[in-house]
């Protein structure tokens, strides 16, 4: 080759790479927001546009998508999905992206994208504030990415309701959407703002976790009525307390009429949270308020003179995607009604993250959320284990410079500890309990260096006992006489056992021996603290705290020489309030006095059992009780879990479900389960009277049960109809069993 043809070739790679760079960087996506002066300040609704041209159909055209804080997407027209991107952030600096195949709705030839973009501008208990509005759109497979080539503006129609506002634990603002002024302002290219990872946003990860199931727009038949101040209220009774975003079709013959729509939630908890206003333009209009709000009954109040005419009034649903696989009968209605009551609350209670409640907070404390994960794991499909993960990966994600563990998290306008939830969350009823339902391993691996950061700041007094630590919120639970220095021992307790199974699966077995030092002067020093009746610490002078005589017996603590003096105390002391009340329900079941944990459970929980008006459980005894009594917190469903656990006696023995147990305590005369583990559906039953026991068993494929028989004079046993040689039950494989115990009479 000549000198000249070698300079030739030479430029044109040159050249070759040049036009690469430029067009990757031409196929870059950016950050944009709208170019307006106000696109950041709370509330902040804006739209934007792009067309494009596709030479043929893809296949796959999978978007990346980051909003700050939600966004709306159309694709040619179609609503493709309803509320994206989560609230900020798996850590506190970081943002999530969703992963969104555009592929069904696009075509061959002119394409166009549609976005409706909420900046909430503000911080929350569950969001982190960026200061910033944004989109972020990649679609570089077919060339499609968000720069200053789309159109966008903000939505001054959009604006937010007066006094009262949401509360500050709430991120998201209560909206007021003026139609007179639908359609104002120009369309402008759109203002850059940085490129993928940069910017206030930080570094994206993936979310975690399913976009929301749209359950779809419906009508409903409405009551009217007045109230005392001249306004007509149309209402409407859901079908149950969901999150929803109402929607109204109506003709106004004038122009300005302010509707008011809220739910019967609008001050649950005893606090301001979200409603909506809508203010007409002449003539027939739709509008649906596309911030979420849970209640059950939809409330739309306006003035009785305004010329309106309401053609249809109703709602759309939204939710985590998952639905509830697992099933529950028993032959006792107080308890089936409790167990629908119980997976309605903790539905609704689960977004972008576990909520204490969905009205006054939507806050993720990790107390509450070990419970919900629970039941979760016991009743919903599988797809219910990512908000687990999400939750406990953000926990020890956003552990404090000084080895703090603290919720709720994200967050940004708290950050104080609960050290007593903070325990929970990293012992065994919440780390080491995700990984025996899951089997997920990484997830240990991932959070074991914060666990050990975590115990390395709690430290044993003089006696051995748990140094009491106030944290940012010397909470143990609501309601008075609590123990709280044995209460914090007992959790401390577990969350060295937790670590030490942690460390030993994840290769750290050079710290056990210290955990295993501080357990047994733990155990030591508490029981110390016995006076003969019951668990007292010598600093305590309340009445004997019936939470601490749970814990000595859930925790292992106590042994079986003082059962029946606690159970004693569990007939004279009622403290508890639902939260630790299901801890107090387990170690009845636990000691052999399931009878009055089952009579202590209709008699303490019956009223919101009975409660007609509200679909779920409440936060406290009654409500507006302690704590503000929100009328739907799923810590209250906990008992649920000890019918699972304790009552059908059903708990994985090797992480995964890979074997598990078939224990049951027939409390009931008769109950039937199935549990949607992750290797397949568990079903079980039993049928309980003087003279058989009878047991049903599915054990799905790839795992083994062992069956633990309630301590009984059983004259034969029979298993698929053949007598069993002894007592003592054989490994049972994947199959079906049917189990018959007749008993001495």
């Amino acid at each position: 080759m000549t000198v000249g043809k070698r300079h030739f070739m030479l430029c044109l790679l040159v050249l070759e790479a040049v036009m690469a760079s430029l067009t990757a960087q031409a196929q870059t996506a950016r950050w944009i927001t709208a170019d307006d002066t106000l696109s950041c300040k709370p509330n902040t609704w804006m739209e934007f546009h792009k067309d494009f041209q596709l030479r043929k159909k893809p296949r796959q055209a999978v978007a990346r998508i980051s909003a700050d804080s939600k966004y709306w997407l159309w694709v040619n027209g179609d609503l493709v999905v309803f509320e994206g991107s989560l609230k900020r952030g798996p850590n506190p600096s970081d943002s999530y992206f969703d992963n969104v195949d555009l592929a069904p709705y696009l075509r061959k030839g002119s394409n166009d994208v549609k976005l409706l973009l909420c900046f909430f501008g503000k911080p929350g208990f569950s969001h982190v504030n960026s200061g910033q509005s944004g989109l972020i759109f990649d679609v570089s497979s077919i060339g499609l990415v968000s720069d200053s080539s789309w159109q966008s503006r903000r939505l001054q129609a959009y604006q937010t309701c007066g006094s009262p506002e949401a509360n500050f634990r709430l991120a998201e603002s209560c909206i007021r959407y003026d139609a007179r002024l639908e359609n104002q302002g120009e369309l402008r290219p759109s203002r850059e703002l940085g490129t993928w990872g940069t910017g206030p946003w930080g570094s994206l990860v993936e979310r975690p976790i399913p976009l929301w199931h749209d359950y779809g727009l419906k009508t409903a038949g409405y009551k009217q009525a007045e109230d005392g101040e001249g306004n007509r209220i149309l209402s409407i009774r859901l079908s149950y307390n969901m999150q929803m975003t109402p929607y109204i079709d109506l003709t106004d013959e004038g122009e300005g009429t302010t509707l008011r729509l809220e739910t019967d939630h609008v001050h649950g908890g005893s606090d301001n949270c979200i409603r909506a206003e809508y203010i007409t333009r002449r003539g027939r209009q739709q509008y649906e308020s596309l911030g979420w709000m849970n209640g059950d009954e939809l409330r739309i109040i306006y003035p009785k003179e305004a010329r309106l005419t309401i053609h249809s009034v109703g709602y759309r649903e939204t939710g985590y995607d998952c639905y509830r696989e697992g099933t529950f009968t028993c032959s006792d209605p107080i308890v089936c009604r409790y167990w629908d009551k119980a997976m309605r609350t903790l539905y609704v209670n689960m977004r972008d993250n576990y909520f204490d409640c969905p009205d006054r907070e939507r806050a993720q404390w990790g107390g509450d959320a070990t419970i919900l994960m629970g039941q979760s794991f016991y009743q919903l499909s599988p797809s219910a284990g990512a908000l687990a993960r999400k939750f406990l990966r953000e926990v020890v994600d956003w552990q404090k410079a000084d080895s703090v563990v603290f919720s709720p998290v994200p967050a940004q306008n708290w950050s104080g500890e609960l050290p007593a939830q903070s325990l929970a969350v990293m012992g065994t009823r919440g780390l080491w309990y995700y990984y025996m339902q899951t089997g997920d391993i990484e997830t240990l691996h991932h959070a074991y260096p914060a666990l050990r950061r975590y115990l390395g700041i709690w430290h044993l007094d003089a006696d051995g006992l748990t140094e009491g630590r106030a944290g940012g919120w010397s909470w143990g639970d609501w309601g008075s006489e609590i123990d709280m220095r044995l209460l914090l021992a007992a959790w401390h307790y577990m969350a060295l056992q937790c670590a030490i199974d942690v460390a030993r699966l994840t290769g750290h077995s050079e710290d056990i021996v210290g955990y295993e030092r501080q357990r047994e002067s733990i155990a030591r020093a508490f029981n110390r603290c016995w006076n003969g009746s019951a668990y007292r610490h010598p600093t305590y002078n309340g009445l004997t705290d019936d939470r601490v005589q749970a814990m000595a017996i859930v925790s292992g603590l106590a042994d079986s020489t003082r059962y029946e003096a606690l159970y004693k105390q569990f007939q004279e002391h009622e403290h508890a309030s639902p939260y630790m009340e299901r801890y107090v329900l387990e170690a009845l079941v636990r000691i052999g006095h399931g009878e009055y944990a089952l009579e202590r459970f209709k008699r303490r929980f019956g009223p919101m059992i009975d409660d007609t008006l509200h679909s779920t459980l409440y936060e406290s005894w009654r409500e507006g009780g302690d704590g503000g009594g929100s009328t739907n917190h799923a810590w209250s469903g906990g008992m649920l879990n000890v019918f699972c656990e304790q009552v059908f006696g059903l708990q994985p023995t090797t992480a995964g479900w890979q074997s598990f147990v078939f224990a049951p305590c027939p409390i009931l005369p008769e109950a039937s389960i199935t549990v949607p583990t992750v290797r397949g559906l568990v079903e079980a039953s039993f049928s309980d009277t003087p003279a058989r026991l009878r047991l049903t068993l599915a054990v799905p494929k790839g795992t083994t049960a062992s069956v633990v028989l309630p301590q009984s004079d059983y004259t034969t046993i029979r298993v698929n109809g053949k007598p069993l040689k002894g007592q003592r039950m054989p490994v049972l494989k994947a199959g079906k069993y049917e189990i018959s115990c007749n008993k001495k009479i």
